[in-house]
């Protein structure tokens, strides 16, 4: 099978460098690697064309989740295509090989995501949410699977994700203007027209983020906003009721089996953040504007 990899970049920094270097080194045949550069001001582009990766350059305040890699898409013709984020490290050289191979035994799959590791510096917190969030086992769903549960179903992360081709265009690719989320929007879509989501956990990326307290807050109040706006995916999946609770106490649990106390003082923070933030986003359409932004972690959504 034809791959592509795309990549949109901004400012890449340390990552990037370590990001680049492990694309170079897959095992798998990539016919090309697409970078799409927001008008990066560090040496982002010289670090992918170092690596003879295709650059094109857009305006950073074009830069949108969704419409950014659409236009990626646009002159893409290879069988799958895989995105993946400026921070996030392939684990080995067969993370993209163990990824696409799932798409040759199951020709029902229209998109797979693989499974991501802490990053080394990754906080206490950080670790304990992709070891929780990102498990051991695989699994291919549909619409009509018992597992996972309600929204679930449709979870896909664009740090580390591949999709045919033809079937991502048929559906008109990924959203423009929405807050975030594009890869869940298009997962939903595929199980809704009978298609499957698989999960590849031999596919390995390291990718995480030590979120304070505040940016939990501003990242769950835009993914309150983006359920708020996109509602039809609730109405399709439902909701799975007491996940958030559930592991929240898990990750209480876990700091305090490790006598890390403080760290369990800013996990109850960091849990009440969530639920607060995810509330207000919810309803993000009684607050004026500017709060609306100041709230947010993605600004420039609000400025389109």
């Amino acid at each position: 099978m034809n791959v592509t990899v795309v990549v949109p970049t901004y400012n890449g920094g340390k990552l990037w460098e370590e990001s680049a270097k492990a694309i170079s080194g897959q095992r798998a045949t990539i016919d090309r690697v697409k970078v799409v550069d927001s008008s990066s001001k560090d040496n982002t582009r010289e670090i992918a064309r170092k690596y003879s990766f295709d650059v094109s350059v857009i305006e950073q305040k074009d830069f949108d989740h969704g419409g950014t890699r659409s236009y990626a898409l646009e002159d893409i013709d290879s069988d799958i295509v895989v995105f993946l984020t400026q921070d996030a490290i392939l684990d080995d050289e067969d993370a993209i090989t163990n990824l696409v191979e799932v798409f040759e035994e199951h020709k029902n799959i229209a998109c797979a995501y693989g499974r991501q590791l802490p990053h080394d510096d990754a906080d206490f917190l950080a670790a304990h949410a992709r070891n929780k969030n990102y498990s051991p086992s695989s699994y291919i769903c549909d619409i009509n699977s018992d597992y996972p549960k309600g929204l679930k179903k449709a979870y896909m992360s664009n740090s580390f994700a591949a999709y045919r081709v033809d079937r991502l265009k048929s559906i008109g690719g990924f959203p423009s203007k929405l807050i975030l989320a594009e890869d869940f929007y298009v997962a939903a879509k595929f199980l809704e027209n009978g298609h499957s989501v698989a999960y590849v956990a031999s596919a390995k990326c390291k990718h995480s983020h030590n979120y304070t307290v505040t940016q939990e807050f501003k990242r769950y109040f835009d993914i309150g906003v983006c359920h708020s706006t996109q509602k039809w995916m609730l109405q399709l999946l439902g909701r799975v009721e007491g996940e958030g609770v559930l592991f929240a106490k898990d990750q209480i649990w876990t700091c305090l089996k490790s006598k890390k106390y403080f760290t369990a003082v800013r996990s109850i923070l960091c849990s009440f953040a969530k639920f607060l933030g995810y509330k207000m986003g919810m309803k993000y359409e009684v607050f004026p504007i500017n709060f609306v932004r100041f709230f947010s972690m993605y600004k420039s959504y609000w400025n389109k």
